[in-house]
């Protein structure tokens, strides 16, 4: 998928720095503590070097040994932590570049069907979040909250996408993300106001029914995405397609179970079967209409 030369959305809200919290670690350097190691070194002949060396560094230079291995080790700890911040930075331009794209699109097929588009922020998060929806862990996965009307996502569920679901690629990820603004647009049309009105008269099973045409209307919606993702931006390319059915796939409520609990309870679906997903994604993607995304 082509994204680099895309412009990047300025309604990118990052707030990963707030939901990490650090430990601190503290270490004893009495000699009381290194008492068991020095009696084991003693007991060999290379040990018995280790410590004369380690006596004349400390005695007769004052350099201590122990903190020559920390700083190697926190050496390694920190060039870690630089590689893994242009990695997730590199994730967090990608979902920006993929956010504008939605923005341009959906202000256009929007107007073109009578309505107008407001843009969504996209809250980028580590580990939990405060929304307006209330408290949400990464565990929750990428979520539209229509309180506040923001799209969550933590960075590190695209890994777990690829690792755990076995849906790599740029355009499985750009598939979340579209999908999530899916909903936004569902919010803007009313339909999430109107979905709810109704789930207060229905029963648990009914509302887990409605709930599903309401999510399997968001992937048509991101099918919608890619469809002009594809024709005006050049960005959707060979394979693309596929990718994102494996993850529409993937995260089906059929194979999801099959994987937790080792059988399917249609009853408690609550997205859609995987077959129902991808269907859905091509609907948008084939047709570019947001009048073949109706709910019924």
């Amino acid at each position: 998928m082509k994204w680099e030369d895309n412009r990047r959305s300025s309604n990118i809200e990052d707030r990963r720095g707030e939901s990490q919290s650090f430990g601190t670690k503290t270490r004893s350097g009495s000699i009381v503590s290194l008492l068991p190691i020095i009696k084991t070194l003693f007991g060999t002949t290379i040990g018995r070097i280790i410590l004369v060396v380690g006596a004349v560094l400390y005695f007769g230079f004052g350099i201590n040994p122990l903190a020559l291995l920390d700083s190697g080790v926190s050496s390694q700890s920190q060039t870690k932590q630089v590689l893994n911040k242009e990695y997730d930075d590199r994730q967090a331009s990608f979902v920006s570049a993929v956010l504008a794209q939605t923005e341009d699109i959906w202000r256009d097929v929007l107007r073109e069907n009578g309505y107008s588009y407001k843009d969504a922020k996209l809250v980028l998060f580590r580990g939990g979040i405060n929304s307006g929806c209330g408290f949400a862990s990464s565990q929750v996965g990428p979520f539209y909250c229509p309180v506040d009307k923001n799209v969550y996502l933590d960075l590190s569920f695209f890994d777990e996408l690829a690792k755990k679901y076995k849906a790599p690629g740029d355009f499985a990820q750009a598939y979340v993300v579209a999908h999530e603004i899916g909903h936004h647009v569902q919010n803007l049309l009313g339909t999430l106001n109107s979905i709810q009105n109704q789930k207060q008269k229905l029963s648990k099973t009914e509302q887990n029914a409605l709930q599903v045409r309401v999510e399997l209307q968001a992937d048509c919606y991101a099918g919608i995405w890619a469809y002009y993702s594809k024709s005006i931006f050049g960005s959707i390319q060979e394979g693309d397609l596929e990718a994102g059915l494996r993850a529409a796939s993937a995260i089906g409520d059929d194979t999801l179970q099959k994987r937790s609990l080792g059988y399917v309870v249609p009853d408690s679906f609550t997205h859609g079967s995987s077959f129902q997903r991808m269907e859905a994604l091509k609907k948008g993607f084939y047709s570019g209409d947001l009048k073949t995304c109706s709910l019924n």
